[in-house]
């Protein structure tokens, strides 16, 4: 019994090895793999960093400081000129669907005259050209309102009364409809002036520009037939 025992230990060893040595390489296959998708995943992760987020970030940044507005910043515009400015703008810098739009609206302590010849001097000096175009302004408005072109650019500059003149001349129109309850303010001292600046692409800007003529359409109203003396065209006589 004993030697039998010892047979099938023997016998059984060999066995043992090869299934721990089984085991032990596909844990280690399992590890390769493991680190395989680890190292994939890192690098994935890396591509959507470098394709998505960075250059969402940088065209957030971009458009957080539109150089435009900047150039308007760096005008040589006194003070008194550009108060309580507001900024907003639209569309894409590369004309991708619809190409740029810059709006300003700033306020003036001095009057339509003085504001409006401050903003012509500054952008005559920043390398603004008069742009004197029939459609500047495209309706009538009250104030001064100016047309100015520089590179790729075009800009509108309207100086007009300022907004509290505005909210009393519409406080005190006889059509407006207002609430029961409301309190007709009194009139206060109101001086001043409002500057709005647009500033569009020239290529989007259509003013002074002749439409492209059309050509000739390829299919037209068909021409009627025109009979000639070909003899060989004549009908043949019936036989008799």
């Amino acid at each position: 019994m004993g030697a039998r025992a010892g047979a099938a230990k023997a016998a059984a060893g060999p066995q043992e090895n090869a299934a721990g040595l089984r085991g032990a390489g596909s844990e280690l296959r399992n590890k390769m793999r493991t680190q395989r998708r680890l190292r994939v995943v890192t690098l994935l992760s890396l591509a959507v960093v470098v394709l998505l987020v960075m250059p969402a970030f940088f065209g957030l940044r971009s458009a957080g400081s539109d150089p435009v507005f900047g150039s308007l910043d760096s005008l040589g515009v006194p003070s008194w000129a550009a108060q309580d400015v507001k900024d907003n703008g639209s569309g894409s810098r590369w004309c991708f669907i619809d190409c740029r739009f810059r709006e300003r609206v700033a306020q003036s302590s001095k009057p339509i005259k003085e504001t409006a010849g401050a903003y012509s001097t500054a952008l005559a000096k920043a390398g603004w050209a008069s742009w004197k175009v029939s459609e500047c302004p495209e309706t009538p408005v009250e104030g001064t309102y100016t047309c100015w072109k520089r590179d790729e650019l075009t800009l509108d500059l309207w100086v007009r009364q300022p907004e509290c003149a505005v909210d009393q001349v519409a406080a005190q129109d006889p059509t407006a409809v207002l609430p029961s309850s409301a309190v007709t303010p009194a009139p206060k001292n109101c001086e001043g002036s409002t500057i709005s600046i647009k500033v569009y692409n020239a290529i989007s800007d259509t003013r002074g520009k002749t439409e492209p003529k059309q050509d000739k359409p390829l299919v037209g109203e068909t021409p009627e037939p025109e009979l000639s003396n070909d003899p060989l065209l004549e009908p043949t006589p019936a036989a008799s």
